[in-house]
């Protein structure tokens, strides 16, 4: 099975902000117009080939990561795959990562831990996550994942519209702190995704039988009830169903 490259040193605390200038609106543009003709997988074809060796796949091993990665090894194995290694994960994530790499012979896939100075000054218990939640994602998600994209510029996400209001408007093309952002997958409906990981034989995530359609951080995230939603199960009873990756230039929602 290929290597994980594990990345320790991720930056500390802090963050820089980009302007859009008119010729990366314009490449934007032509992006977004390229990206309606295409299928998820054509979509994901033009992130690899429009950027190349300089777009990455960030992946959380979730529910559904299957689908995203399979697109990926099929047009490129090789495609960068950026992980977020939390410290708080369920071991039946780490365990349905290396599943997955060796299935599909992922052949640069990295992981990324908070930096040690970080955890030892913002959550030497590790609690914070049941004290200020966004806090604990700011550091072990957010600060990590942009020192990752560094090198990068382009990545290619697994979200989909129908996850949270927030992303209900998302485009399949997008920019967000200083680089391109491409969703292939942001018009599929859960049906989509069964179906995909059916015909493929692409095995799921092991919590997804035992009640979790959506999974993150052990502490932050629980089984969803009957009639709950689909993303009811993270952060249950908090104003919060974004862990700030994602969220717009500015950051907002961290």
């Amino acid at each position: 099975m290929s290597a994980v490259t594990v990345i320790s040193g991720a930056p500390r605390v802090g963050d820089r902000r980009e302007v859009l200038d008119q010729t990366t609106e314009v490449r934007l543009k032509r992006l977004q117009a390229e990206a309606k003709g295409r299928d998820a997988q054509g979509i994901v074809a033009l992130a690899i080939t429009a950027f190349p060796k300089r777009a990455a796949l960030v992946s959380s091993f979730g529910s559904e990561s299957a689908v995203l990665l399979h697109m990926a090894a099929e047009i490129d194995p090789n495609t960068p795959v950026l992980f977020l290694n939390t410290g708080k994960l369920f071991g039946e994530t780490l365990r349905y990562r290396d599943r997955l790499q060796e299935l599909l012979g992922l052949g640069d896939l990295r992981a990324v831990a908070p930096h040690p100075a970080d955890r030892a000054q913002f959550d030497p218990e590790g609690t914070l996550w049941s004290k200020d939640p966004d806090a604990c994602c700011a550091f072990r998600k957010v600060v990590p994942l942009r020192r990752m994209l560094e090198g990068f510029d382009a990545s290619i996400t697994g979200r989909k519209r129908f996850q949270t209001q927030a992303r209900a408007e998302m485009q399949a093309v997008e920019f967000f702190e200083g680089r391109f952002r491409f969703n292939p997958l942001a018009g599929w409906a859960q049906e989509q995704l069964d179906d995909y990981l059916a015909a493929h034989n692409l095995p799921r995530h092991p919590l997804v039988d035992d009640g979790y359609p959506s999974i993150g951080c052990m502490p932050c995230t629980r089984r969803i009830k009957d009639g709950e939603s689909y993303r009811d199960g993270r952060w249950a009873g908090l104003e919060k169903d974004e862990c700030g990756i994602h969220v717009g230039i500015d950051g907002e929602g961290i």
